[in-house]
């Protein structure tokens, strides 16, 4: 008998002891309803779509500058001045020169209508009017590319040179960015690439605007990927009001699976397509049936109901039937 008392007295102690344990707290989310967003995410960099080089067809030092990085500017208008006062001098000889073939060759159009001048001599006077001419339409020319244009409307986003600087022949001084909107350029993983497509949304974010979100489309999708990065080039389309600027890093996201109403819990609380709820005070693992993955959310087809506690952060120490006191936290959107 004593044996007896002594073994439920045991029992007795254990089993208050286990229920009496104070519970562990354990942050829980309800699943929640919303939009279903399956993307390919990847950085990239804010580029212009269209970059011309301004450069001039001879060597000479650069002596004046109209315009400097960032500068806006417009079809023809003069960027820049190269040396040109040595071309000048020769132009303006080659002008007196000219006047004088011109003249001779107008005298002598009369004059061998009268017989007075050979025709040989006619054609000689005009030879050489012809020739001067051309001297000065080349040089002209010359003086021409010392004077470095606008091709058309656009931002100046790069200068290389300096006042006093010698300029080579056919070296860039300024970059103009025009024509087009910028694009972003970026790298999408190759397990991600086979369901990106010409003219998918993509949202974007930037560091330099943390508030703010922007949209653009895919634009065009490198055939050849990088071997060593696992990667293929995907470039990305921007509105032309975009406050983005050249050379800025942004987050890009893909969209190529969208699903509105659907039931969505945050992606660390799925591990190997598994979840753990509080039920009753108690954990239990249940397997669960996952859709579309976004990097903050997963959309959940089968297994949990939207008044389900679900742990937010499982982690390995986690034991079926272990006593927890739910708190419940706010999912975060994508």
């Amino acid at each position: 008998m004593k044996k007896f008392l002594i073994i439920v007295t045991l029992f007795l102690a254990g089993w208050l002891g286990w229920n009496l344990l104070p519970y562990k707290r354990i942050e829980v989310v309800h699943p929640m309803h919303g939009t279903a967003v399956q993307a390919a995410y990847a950085t990239g960099t804010v580029e212009p779509t269209v970059m011309m080089p301004i450069s001039t067809h001879i060597s000479a030092r650069l002596i004046k500058l109209n315009v400097d990085e960032g500068g806006r500017v417009v079809k023809g208008q003069v960027l820049a001045q190269l040396e040109d006062a040595h071309l000048q001098q020769t132009l303006n000889q080659l002008k007196e020169r000219e006047e004088l073939a011109r003249k001779r060759y107008e005298r002598n159009t009369k004059l061998v209508k009268q017989g007075m001048v050979s025709k040989d001599e006619y054609d000689r006077t005009e030879a050489e009017w012809k020739a001067a001419s051309a001297e000065v339409q080349s040089v002209e020319a010359q003086i021409g590319y010392l004077k470095l244009v606008a091709p058309a409307d656009g931002q100046i986003i790069r200068r290389d040179g300096e006042i006093g600087q010698l300029i080579p022949a056919n070296q860039a001084v300024f970059w103009l960015s025009c024509c087009a909107p910028l694009r972003i350029s970026t790298e999408v993983d190759e397990e991600d690439i086979a369901s990106v497509r010409l003219g998918q949304k993509v949202l974007i974010r930037a560091d330099a605007f943390p508030n703010q979100i922007f949209w653009g489309k895919v634009q065009s999708i490198t055939p050849k990927g990088d071997p060593i990065a696992r990667s293929y080039r995907v470039r990305i389309s921007l509105t032309r009001d975009t406050p983005l600027l050249i050379g800025m890093t942004a987050e890009t996201n893909i969209i190529f699976h969208e699903k509105k109403n659907a039931l969505l819990l945050p992606a660390t609380a799925v591990v190997q397509n598994k979840v753990w709820i509080v039920r009753q005070g108690r954990l239990m693992q249940i397997p669960v049936t996952i859709g579309a993955k976004g990097l903050k959310q997963v959309e959940i087809l089968k297994g949990v109901k939207a008044d389900d506690l679900v742990v937010l952060y499982p982690n390995e120490t986690l034991q079926e039937g272990q006593r927890m006191r739910p708190v419940l936290v706010e999912q975060e959107k994508e």
